[in-house]
């Protein structure tokens, strides 16, 4: 009976084991999907704060509001000066659908004087506008984008050979003149200068050529009368915007790059 009863208790005490174990684990598993600690933190976590929305910037003013009738810009003695026998002493204007942001206009003659042979020029004026706006940037900044631009145009214009490129002091807040030469049935010696004046770009083209026997026409003086007209495009400028009130526009204007005006190459 002694034996009998000692295995008993052995063969009891085993068995209850597993079941003492298996309940430990249950145990274990519902603590922490039926709440615990663990799946507490879980619930607890605060979720990221939101970024705040900082106000934007307000608009840049814009000092210009338009622009001059680019045929008007220039006086007629500038135009009898520079373009002597001029086809049209009022301008060839090119056509654009937005005139209070791309316009301009130009003009060409021929001077002959008998056997001394004919003197050609070829002049043009050429202004573009920019207003603030929110995706684009402010209106000078565009304008200064621009202003690069038309300067690598004049900087690599077709057919272009000793080109020279200098600053142009005294005109807007930027300016440069490039001069190069073009070798067609004449030599053409032309002269390019681009000026940004706060949101304006101007971009004054003018060539010469002789003919006929006629001299070559004087570099240095070609480039002092393209100079001088390119500031008395921008003085007339500011001058229609002279009792303007410019404000900053809400939709984009002028992105666009200059609009083409007439040939580079000389009409006649």
């Amino acid at each position: 009976m002694h034996r009998s009863a000692s295995r008993l208790t052995r063969v009891l005490a085993c068995a209850a084991v597993p079941v003492i174990l298996t309940v430990a684990g249950c145990s274990s598993d519902s603590g922490k999907s039926s709440g615990g600690s663990d799946s507490g933190k879980k619930s607890g976590a605060s979720s990221p704060a939101k970024p705040s929305t900082k106000p934007s910037a307000p608009l840049e003013k814009v000092a210009f509001a338009k622009l001059p009738d680019p045929c008007k810009a220039l006086a007629g003695k500038t135009i009898d000066s520079l373009v002597p026998e001029a086809k049209d002493k009022n301008g060839t204007a090119a056509k654009s659908n937005d005139l209070s942001n791309r316009a301009s206009c130009s003009w060409n003659g021929l001077d002959t004087d008998g056997v001394k042979g004919s003197q050609y020029r070829w002049l043009s004026v050429s202004l573009v506008r920019y207003d603030s706006h929110a995706s684009l940037g402010s209106g000078n900044k565009r304008a200064e984008d621009q202003y690069t631009k038309q300067l690598e145009l004049a900087k690599t214009a077709e057919g272009a050979h000793d080109v020279k490129v200098e600053q142009a002091g005294g005109i807007g807040d930027q300016a440069t003149s490039v001069v190069y030469g073009v070798k067609k049935d004449v030599d053409f010696f032309n002269n390019t200068i681009v000026v940004r004046s706060e949101n304006v770009v101007v971009t004054l083209d003018f060539n010469g050529a002789a003919y006929e026997g006629a001299g070559a026409p004087d570099q240095g003086k070609l480039l002092q009368d393209a100079i001088t007209a390119a500031k008395e495009t921008v003085a007339s400028v500011a001058s229609a915007n002279k009792d303007e009130g410019a404000a900053p526009s809400a939709a984009p204007s002028g992105s666009a790059s200059a609009s083409a005006s007439a040939s580079a190459s000389p009409q006649q």
